[in-house]
């Protein structure tokens, strides 16, 4: 069923989350051992993740580097398949322009509609380590509006070789990512707001947001997208902090904003746990206040970690 199908019929708020892939050399029972915890709370989809290749130097003797291109996180199709399988629930895979060549992205749609997924969050991805600005493969999508543009033409059967006889059409729904404080490349929230409006007049069906700790900040956002003409569900991201080291680690790694409260709570705790506990606390009164607002799916940045994410979906579901 397509997201959008899962929204349209809810009676109530909806619960979902994000998995990350194993680790190269893990076996997929890491996965099934952080889902199971939270299969409870019926999710009617899971997103996973989709992770790049990464670059990596080798020095030769003589103190030449060698470059190679290292997958650590591989198998987001083998997963979904797993997932379906097993659970009976959706499966929404991540796909990039990031290390895609449009060929590569037709070819994975084509599997992933093989084997019955319905659903795709449509991202650029961001830059290798090595690079300091987003470089799309030479026969790949600069932006994400592109990638979505490609997955409509699928949808209505346009292929790359337009003489293929026989084109059969998929049937994805398509969710790209908005963000509640302005993408980190973008010179202000308006002007990010049009490239997400671009998005979605490119085809996109629903938006899933970057985490953040301010619902205020989320509302606002709301707003200024429907001022702006986008009208499709648009779903909050959510993420407990779970350590002191995080209060430093997101803001620079996501760029975004944490509140002084949130602030001042984590740094009165006086252990690790205390520190938890309080991220956890947190995420429940923003999940508590955006169920009250009416918001149709609380999506939530598990990171392969589920004992947090079940205490919240615990006290809010």
């Amino acid at each position: 069923m397509k997201i959008t199908e899962h929204i349209q019929n809810a009676k109530e708020t909806l619960f979902s989350f994000e998995i990350l892939p194993p680790l190269k050399g893990e076996n997929i029972d890491s996965i099934f051992q952080s889902i199971e915890p939270l299969m409870e709370f019926k999710p009617p989809f899971i997103d996973v993740t989709y992770h790049r290749e990464e670059v990596a130097y080798t020095e030769l003797p003589g103190g030449l580097l060698k470059k190679r291109i290292v997958k650590k996180r591989p198998g987001t199709v083998g997963i979904c398949a797993a997932i379906q399988n097993k659970y009976g629930v959706d499966a929404v895979p991540h796909i990039l322009c990031g290390g895609f060549s449009k060929e590569d992205t037709e070819n994975f749609l084509i599997d992933i509609d093989f084997l019955g997924i319905e659903n795709v969050v449509a991202l650029r991805g961001d830059a290798v380590k090595n690079e300091i600005y987003f470089r799309p493969e030479p026969d790949g999508h600069k932006y994400a509006s592109e990638l979505v543009t490609q997955i409509v033409a699928l949808n209505n059967g346009i292929y790359l070789d337009e003489e293929l006889e026989n084109k059969s059409k998929t049937n994805f729904c398509i969710g790209v990512a908005g963000y509640p404080e302005k993408h980190m490349e973008a010179p202000n929230l308006d002007t990010d707001i049009a490239f997400l409006k671009q998005k979605i007049d490119a085809g996109a069906h629903y938006v899933v947001t970057q985490m953040f700790f301010d619902n205020q900040k989320f509302f606002a956002f709301v707003e200024k997208c429907r001022a702006a003409g986008i009208t499709v569900p648009i779903i909050p991201g959510l993420k407990p902090l779970t350590s002191l080291k995080q209060l430093s680690m997101i803001p620079q790694r996501f760029r975004v904003d944490l509140p002084d409260e949130l602030i001042s709570e984590l740094y009165k705790t006086k252990s690790a746990d205390a520190a938890k506990q309080a991220g956890i606390e947190w995420c429940i009164s923003q999940s508590l206040e955006l169920k009250k607002a009416g918001v149709e799916v609380l999506h939530y940045y598990s990171m392969g970690k589920s004992e947090s994410i079940s205490k919240i979906a615990k006290a809010v579901f």
